[in-house]
């Protein structure tokens, strides 16, 4: 065979092996991104059928009296607080990057929260309404946001999100406190009733234990770290049983701007706005997935206590828990796949 033909033949061949590498390559990606986002309906849809089943459960007053009630208080000062303890005093805090993380997600509320105050003469809501509209727009829902980190990242997406709880309890609490504060919702007995169960708060007293113990090399000794993971391992299938137990499909009849305001915010523009937080401060993929996952989860089911005690609209509280739940379960695998 002549040379130039054998040049001309090998020259089609590697094309054609390129063209099939290149093929392969791109099926590869595919594929892998087909994984990624069948990981996240896989992670995610067990939280939303736990939240429908406690909704479920709720609305046939299922088993009855104050069942639930007490069983949430059990959650939110023994359970969840022993998940906190465990997974910061035993977490390696140097895999996660506070500082740019501290950023993306406080910036982002502080932004919105100055914002909302923007807004409001030109939405004109009163102040009990505000309150809760603030509330619906910068409070997150812990047991889903912890629940889908470690879903979707194991030990180190749970270690990620107690951080952010760390960084962002305190500082919602203070910025909601401070808003009914300046609302004037809050009588005096409100403002010192609100300081209290501001410094009590049980999460905030376990992010600051577990952060102790994990800086002072203590740790978790002996049979306390066993024990406190068997309680915090309880916490979450129960709290998102709760979430859909704290539910108000009736609350959704009241059709106010404050609720479609407020629900924009969180669901919408709050994760738009971290994702490019995340993206201009180089966030790793496991902390930029879970800034984008407590940026765009729903509102707090306590907000609704607090909207009730300090004098906000509770009934306007009630529909924005329900419906941003309800939403987020479209929009919150919609921001993951995102970033698949």
């Amino acid at each position: 065979m002549p040379l130039r033909a054998v040049v001309a033949a090998n020259t089609a061949f590697n094309a054609e092996y390129a063209i099939q590498g290149a093929s392969t390559t791109r099926r590869q990606a595919l594929n892998q991104q087909g994984v990624t986002m069948q990981g996240i309906a896989a992670a995610l849809g067990p939280l939303f059928l736990l939240i429908l089943l406690g909704s479920v459960l709720g609305m046939s007053r299922i088993p009855g009296g104050d069942f639930w009630m007490r069983m949430e208080r059990l959650i939110y000062f023994l359970l969840f607080p022993a998940m906190l303890i465990a997974t910061l005093a035993q977490s390696n805090m140097s895999e996660v990057p506070v500082g740019r993380v501290a950023i993306t997600l406080l910036g982002a509320m502080l932004i919105f929260s100055a914002l909302l105050w923007w807004l409001k003469p030109r939405i004109g809501l009163d102040a009990a309404a505000f309150t809760s509209v603030f509330q619906g727009a910068v409070r997150f829902n812990t047991y889903v946001g912890v629940a889908g980190a470690a879903a979707l990242h194991g030990s180190l997406g749970a270690t990620t999100a107690a951080v952010a709880l760390a960084l962002m309890i305190p500082v919602v609490n203070v910025l909601c406190v401070l808003t009914f504060i300046a609302s004037g919702t809050l009588g005096r007995s409100g403002l010192w009733r609100s300081l209290t169960a501001l410094a009590q708060n049980p999460l905030i007293l376990a992010c600051l234990i577990g952060i102790a113990l994990n800086l002072s090399g203590i740790g978790l000794p002996g049979w306390s770290a066993g024990t406190l993971e068997l309680l915090g391992r309880a916490a979450l299938p129960l709290g998102l049983v709760a979430v859909g137990v704290a539910l108000r499909p009736q609350a959704l009849m009241r059709r106010d701007l404050g609720l479609w305001v407020s629900s924009l915010v969180k669901l919408a523009l709050m994760p738009a706005l971290v994702l490019a937080l995340a993206w201009l401060l180089g966030l790793d993929p496991v902390s930029r997935d879970v800034a984008l996952l407590f940026a765009a989860l729903p509102t707090a089911t306590s907000a609704y206590i607090l909207a009730r005690q300090l004098g906000g609209d509770a009934e306007l509280m009630a529909g924005l828990i329900t419906a941003q739940t309800l939403a987020a379960m479209v929009t919150l695998p919609l921001w993951m796949r995102l970033v698949a």
